[in-house]
């Protein structure tokens, strides 16, 4: 039950497509109970099908609207990897040189001094460039919205802009996919926004998924649970006209979107983000659209860049693990909203989670068995 002094204490389960596997529904109970999760959307893939995908708790409190597969969550950072794959296709045609200076794209991109930091330096997290906290990089949905490439030139502008010399190890950085995403745009002649419609959204089917609202389902009310002596503080931390009421634990952010669309601005649900775990595990391609080469969508995965907390290849990383299994997982987490996305390549199987609560939560038990059970 849900009230305004309560949050949901046994999700219930909407399955949309597929049966999950023994001990999953468990799995994903407690790990919403333990840390108070309002909702969450997951999706299991192989190369070939959908396993299965569902819905738990709610979309939102107040109006006790449930989660479902097709409950859209902002993407936050897991953005960065359709970012990547937008800068990898493009490559693919010959119109981006990943290992040229950024400044031969964008001229304000240089960096001081002789060395300069390259296009794949930027997906990588090894371009130098700082990461600012990103909490006010964000506007109400009803707003309009900034122009991205005036906050990366204000960015730029600062002194320290690069912190560190190009090349080090990788420190991760939004800047460097605000960066990614103009220098896309330069390669391709289109805005950046376009350029992804149109070679990886629209060729996977991801038509539920956009820099807007772009599915026929509500976006997930993002909440923050916090004490209410904290809604003062926090109503000051965000933009103007974010915080919104609070509901029993939770304060409720009022529909808001990222100011940045290449490092965060993605909206959608589990079942397109699955099309894209699928389009990764089958090397590229995806129901007869080859979005990228085998060789290409295999060398994302290389994670050749070490760093922390994370280990980094082309967009995907992962963090330091005894596991020897290559896995690689990217995720998506900030103020209301916290996911991740994870390729078993050698499995041949994707996991993707999606929640509207700001606190991060054990996943790692849920992909376990996901990634290990025997589907029918």
């Amino acid at each position: 039950m849900t009230n305004a002094d309560s949050t949901p204490r046994y999700p219930i389960e909407r399955i949309s497509t597929g049966t999950p596997a023994r001990g999953v529904t468990d799995a994903i109970s407690s790990m919403m109970n333990k840390t108070g999760i309002p909702g969450m959307s997951v999706a299991a893939v192989d190369g070939d099908r959908v396993l299965f995908a569902a819905g738990y708790g709610h979309a939102d409190l107040a109006a006790n609207t449930p989660a479902t597969s097709t409950t859209g969550y902002l993407w936050f950072s897991m953005t960065k990897m359709v970012t990547a794959t937008a800068a990898v296709r493009l490559s693919d045609e010959g119109r981006l040189d990943l290992d040229a200076p950024v400044g031969e794209y964008v001229g304000y991109l240089r960096a001081p001094g002789k060395v300069q930091p390259s296009v794949r330096q930027l997906l990588t997290h090894t371009s130098g460039l700082g990461n600012p906290l990103p909490v006010r990089w964000a506007h109400r949905a009803d707003s309009e919205p900034p122009d991205p490439e005036a906050l990366l030139r204000r960015l730029m502008g600062h002194p320290r802009a690069y912190r560190y010399p190009a090349g080090g190890i990788a420190r991760y950085s939004n800047v460097g996919y605000l960066a990614a995403g103009q220098i896309i745009a330069a390669a391709a002649g289109i805005p950046f926004e376009d350029y992804v419609r149109h070679s990886v959204l629209h060729p996977l089917g991801m038509d539920t998924t956009g820099f807007g609202q772009a599915g026929e389902d509500p976006t997930a009310t993002g909440y923050v649970k916090a004490p209410r002596v904290m809604d003062p503080f926090l109503r000051r931390l965000l933009p103007p006209g974010v915080a919104g009421d609070r509901y029993g634990t939770h304060l409720s952010l009022n529909p808001f979107r990222v100011d940045g669309p290449a490092y965060g601005g993605l909206i959608g649900d589990v079942l397109d983000a699955a099309k894209f775990l699928r389009m990764h595990l089958r090397d590229g391609e995806l129901d007869g659209q080859r979005v990228l080469t085998p060789e290409s969508a295999r060398g994302m995965r290389l994670l050749e860049y070490p760093g922390k907390p994370f280990r980094h290849g082309t967009g995907w990383f992962r963090r330091p693990t005894e596991s020897a299994e290559p896995w690689v997982e990217h995720l998506g987490t900030g103020v209301g909203f916290w996911n991740v996305m994870r390729l078993y390549p050698g499995r041949k199987r994707g996991v993707v989670i999606m929640s509207n609560s700001t606190a991060a939560y054990d996943f790692e038990p849920l992909m376990e068995l996901v990634a290990g059970a025997s589907w029918t």
